[in-house]
């Protein structure tokens, strides 16, 4: 059986943390940012982690199945 090809937009897209858990960043920030508030820009700026609902969905992404 041959090796499965990782999805190249979600390797760009999805970084690993320390213990295992999987980042991304916030949509929304990058374009059309003057009508949004200085606190929404700000907190669209920093990275979460990825939801319990959509993990699954990441995984097979990156082939981490």
């Amino acid at each position: 059986m041959p090796k499965l090809k990782t999805n190249s937009s979600a390797k760009k897209r999805f970084r690993f943390t320390g213990t295992g858990k999987i980042k991304r960043k916030h949509a929304y920030h990058s374009h059309i940012l003057t009508k949004k508030t200085k606190k929404q820009k700000r907190n669209l700026c920093q990275t979460t982690l990825v939801d319990k609902s959509n993990l699954k969905q990441v995984r097979d992404l990156l082939r981490l199945r």
